[in-house]
């Protein structure tokens, strides 16, 4: 099993969701911005280190959002959703094909990952 973080940073009624690039798995599937934990990280460091390399942005990482457990044909993740904010900067395009901000009823509009559906149903019920 592969541990995966992630970051849901919130900017009013708005979440960021990232489009995985065309050449990975789940291409072009939107997802939260994030990836895996490397050895001798915390989850913490990893989602920090994840959002510098990925977005270019520094973030403050907040209490669990989420966590969960989910098997896809070629891996099975132990993905955990932290709040996140975003201290400084404005999120570049280095990793993935696009980036938007959506309200929770804009969220049947686009393609998840599967991994991600049970936490997108805790954002839906919570707005």
């Amino acid at each position: 099993m592969v541990e995966v973080v992630a970051a849901l940073i919130w900017d009013k009624d708005k979440f960021m969701i990232c489009q995985r690039p065309a050449n990975k798995a789940r291409a072009l599937l939107w997802e939260f911005v994030g990836g895996k934990v490397e050895q001798g990280e915390s989850k913490a460091e990893a989602l920090v280190r994840e959002c510098k390399e990925e977005l270019n942005i520094a973030i403050s990482v907040g209490d669990v959002f989420m966590e969960l457990t989910h098997v896809y044909p070629d891996i099975t993740v132990n993905l955990t959703l932290f709040n996140a904010t975003i201290l400084s900067g404005a999120p570049e395009l280095i990793e993935h094909n696009d980036l938007k901000w959506i309200t929770p009823t804009e969220i049947p509009n686009y393609d998840f990952c599967p991994a991600d559906k049970e936490i997108l149903e805790k954002i839906s019920s919570i707005n």
